[in-house]
């Protein structure tokens, strides 16, 4: 542990942000998981509507830094390809 006051407030901050940046994680993994299990079913609109979600997830995490914005942009371009091939 540290011993030097501004160490120990930034050990603090770092810690938040990591619990921050698990659950944008998270939640972004979710989002991935619901739009192929929308895929799975038969339900075009509720596979438009979670493809909508994903991508959205996506940018956001990129736009928070959670994941790298060409990370982002290939994730979204999996997601349009298994759109594409469903239809």
């Amino acid at each position: 542990m540290a011993n030097i006051k501004s160490a120990m407030k930034r050990a603090g901050t770092n810690k938040k942000e990591n619990l921050r940046n698990r659950e944008d994680k998270s939640v972004l993994k979710t989002a991935l998981r619901r739009y192929d299990e929308a895929l799975q079913g038969e339900d075009k609109e509720a596979a438009e509507a979670a493809y909508l979600k994903a991508v959205s997830t996506v940018d956001k995490a990129a736009a928070k830094g959670v994941i790298h914005k060409n990370a982002a942009n290939h994730k979204k371009a999996q997601l349009a390809g298994k759109r594409a091939s469903a239809n």
